[in-house]
């Protein structure tokens, strides 16, 4: 039994999913170049060298995997990364295009199933796919293009060098005679692959679609008018619905049920217990109790109807209003050390002045607009039992492992079809959803669609960690900052994976606290102890979100207590351009550089001064504002990407905030997609204000208190900003690409609170703002 997308209908432009149909359809009588034919990894050869190596599956650069080429000349090049508008799912194969010389209205997209073995690493998180995958690709791309090259000059019975592939077609140089993609394409499919070190890459100053922003992404026309597949869209035949009751206290355990009246509600068939792990245990779900149904609605009614007992185990009181008393009191002691550089306890001591504040941000929750939703079924095939999903899932190759070790079957059995995702944030990297769907499948031989309604999402969710951050600054009799002691206290994402873990992991150190670029010949970074009472998990910028909200309100609030402008005070503090070595303190252990090498992407000020000093030119720093007007910046390095933003407020007599306008400058090296770049740094000013005014888990009784968009709001069209610009640094092929999908929220929430202060003379220290400004 094989379940598929249809994929025969796809116009060139759009978008199909990969299956065993598609491939054959590429072999049988068709001359294409076949998809699969073989799997080379190729060793890296790179104008940089990237962390990619390390992933799960590395990377892989054979046009045989990812460019298949049909007789009419119709090209298919295949994506193994997850589109939730990043627009990778155009991005990459737009690079192997334009390496391959192919036109872009001729060329299709079709997206991996999950098969790290086969396409490389799927993880699309982290900001790596652009940056560890545009060398990749390009090869790809280079690749397909000589193989064509070659046999063109095989048929014409001439010197490789003597023919050249230009827009879709090899041209003879010495005759003019043309031969198209798709008469070259079963003698090219037949050619090895050539290696890497032999492939002439193209000038970046022919690029037809790289960095140009000129190709709208692929699935533009099916999202706008209702045709994308999203993961709540996928269905099979035979499907059944299910929603699951589950235990309201992470760490709780199942009692009993009686599942006597759910089972009266009219299309309610069958109520399962949905088996549970203990935890910590990484993404396995948390267990609970499934109604099983004809229609989702039904569903729900018959989740309603359920009794439940449950244990709610050690979490049971956690208190976040008690929780939060914890971390001050950490906070306002000595912690673990984790960078010290000089003597910063001495330089306090002796300071003219010391500035000290304490910040505070809350748990968040990922909400992305579609929640989790998965369809499996588990069955019986020749080759045993077989399983087929299809998720939103950031992470295919990893979700595929864990369902083979959940159903103990060969992960060759098992295929996990990508949808479109509904917006991701990290959430959709943790698969427990696709889990749950295949165990209820397996217990009921049915195909099964999970559903979490949005209060399932927001109560059972991996959250953003919350955290206090206090900040002790040191000034000289002639106003230099010559101390910096920064305490970070937060539950650690390791606790997800692994029982006791409650100190922030190196990876969490490396986003905004150990990485301090400031010029202060005292700087000390500490840790403190903190234990995980819920579920927690990456989500859109990770650490840096509490960290960045601390060290640059600081530096806000150091120009305020001097009396100074707040662009002057940050451009001294960042100091001279200079490379920043953390790794160079003996207290920094383990200093992760999001992955990637240091030699390639080091900390440079110069970099964070350019785009501190475009954002405050194209914000008009300084000009005359009305009263109840501000000027607010903040400046952070993320996922090794420089961003720097200019927020400008205004808040009425009322206290109700507006903001007129935000300015963003990124620095993320060589970019693909520039109009992908915009999208994703006018998203972050959206998603930085829902968080920054709006966001805010709390915790009563071991459960969460909020469960819809009525406790955790987002922004409506009336608080959005008006205009956001995004000013990107130009950057040539030799300035690595960094990451794009998370960097432009870090440095919003400071941004937009020192702004606050410059229009109200109120600091805002706790997150979310809310009613603060109508105090």
């Amino acid at each position: 039994m094989t379940h598929m997308f249809e994929t025969i209908a796809i116009p060139p432009g759009g978008v199909a999913n990969v299956s065993r149909r598609f491939v054959m359809r590429g072999i049988v009588g068709s001359g294409a170049l076949v998809i699969g034919a073989s799997v080379l990894p190729r060793p890296a050869m790179s104008a940089w060298s990237t962390g990619a190596g390390k992933m799960p599956g590395g990377t892989i650069n054979d046009p045989h995997v990812y460019v298949a080429i049909d007789p009419s000349g119709l090209v298919t090049i295949i994506t193994n990364r997850s589109e939730m508008g990043t627009g990778v799912r155009t991005s990459l194969p737009m690079i192997v295009a334009d390496e391959m010389e192919a036109d872009w209205s001729r060329v299709r997209v079709a997206q991996a199933p999950g098969d790290e073995k086969k396409y490389g690493n799927q993880d699309t998180d982290g900001s790596r796919s652009v940056r560890h995958w545009v060398e990749p690709m390009r090869q790809c791309g280079a690749a397909m293009r000589a193989m064509l090259e070659q046999a063109a000059a095989t048929r014409w019975g001439v010197a490789v060098a003597d023919v050249r592939a230009e827009n879709h077609k090899v041209i003879h140089l010495g005759s003019g005679n043309m031969l198209g993609y798709g008469e070259l394409a079963k003698a090219a499919s037949a050619l090895p692959t050539p290696p890497a070190d032999s492939l002439k890459l193209k000038d970046p100053r022919t690029f037809r679609y790289i960095g140009t922003g000129s190709i709208p992404i692929v699935d533009l026309h099916d999202i706008t008018t209702g045709k994308a597949t999203y993961g709540i869209d996928a269905k099979i035949p035979g499907m059944k619905f299910a929603v699951i009751a589950r235990p309201p206290v992470v760490g709780g355990k199942l009692v009993s049920f009686d599942a006597t009246e759910a089972l009266k509600v009219p299309g309610v068939e069958r109520v399962v217990e949905v088996r549970a792990w203990p935890w910590p245990s990484k993404f396995m779900p948390v267990g609970g109790v499934a109604v099983i149904a004809r229609n989702t609605g039904c569903a729900i009614n018959g989740r309603d109807k359920l009794k439940v007992v449950w244990d709610n185990g050690p979490n049971a009181s956690y208190d976040s209003v008690a929780f939060r008393r914890q971390m001050e009191q950490t906070a306002a002691n000595a912690c673990k050390v984790v960078r010290n550089d000089g003597d910063a306890e001495g330089a306090l001591k002796s300071a003219a002045k010391v500035v000290t504040a304490q910040y505070y941000v809350p748990h968040l929750a990922h909400a992305s607009m579609e929640p989790p939703t998965a369809v499996v079924h588990v069955f019986q095939g020749k080759a045993g039992t077989q399983c087929v999903a299809y998720a939103p899932t950031q992470s295919p190759g990893g979700c595929r492992d864990d369902l083979a070790k959940v159903l103990d079957i060969p992960v060759e059995n098992v295929t996990v079809n990508v949808t479109l995702l509904g917006g991701g944030f990290g959430r959709k990297s943790k698969w427990d959803y696709v889990l749950e769907a295949a165990l209820l499948s397996k217990a009921t031989a049915a195909p099964i669609k999970v559903v979490w309604t949005r209060e399932d999402d927001i109560l059972h969710d991996f959250y953003h960690t919350v955290s206090v951050e206090r900040i002790d600054a040191g000034v000289d009799a002639n106003g230099k900052v010559i101390a910096w002691r920064h305490r970070s206290v937060a539950p650690t994402i390791k606790s997800t994976f692994q029982a006791g873990a409650d100190y922030e992991a190196p990876f969490e150190l490396g986003m905004g606290l150990v990485d301090n670029p400031f010029n202060i010949p005292n700087l000390r970074c500490e840790n403190g102890r903190c234990e995980a009472h819920t579920r927690i998990g990456w989500f859109r910028s990770v650490s840096n979100i509490p960290h960045a909200f601390a060290v640059q309100s600081m530096v806000g609030e150091i120009a305020a207590a001097l009396g100074r402008d707040p662009k002057d005070v940050l451009l001294e503090l960042l100091g001279p351009d200079r490379i920043v070595d953390p790794r160079k303190s003996p207290d920094v252990a383990d200093y992760w550089n999001y992955g990637d090498p240091f030699e390639t992407y080091p900390i440079e000020t110069g970099r964070l001064r350019r785009v501190t000093e475009i954002a405050a030119e194209q914000a008009g720093w300084g000009k005359p504002l009305q009263k109840g007007e501000g000027l607010g910046i903040a400046v952070h390095r993320s996922f090794l990407t420089y961003v720097a933003t200019v927020a400008h407020v205004a808040v009425d007599d009322n206290g109700t905030l507006h903001i007129p306008r935000v300015d963003t400058a990124i620095d993320c090296g060589f970019h693909v997609n520039p109009e992908r770049i915009r999208s994703q740094i006018e998203g972050a000013a959206v998603m930085g204000l829902s968080l920054a005014k709006h966001g805010k888990i709390t915790f009563k009784d071991g459960r969460a208190e909020q469960s819809n968009f009525d406790g955790f709001g987002v922004a409506r069209i009336d608080d959005a900003p008006l205009d956001v610009r995004v000013h990107i640094v130009p950057a040539d092929w030799d300035v690595p690409s960094s990451g794009v999908g998370e960097p432009g929220l870090p440095p919003f929430a400071p941004a937009l609170c020192n702004a606050i202060f410059a229009a109200t003379g109120k600091r805002i220290r706790s997150l979310p703002i809310a009613d603060q400004l109508k105090a």
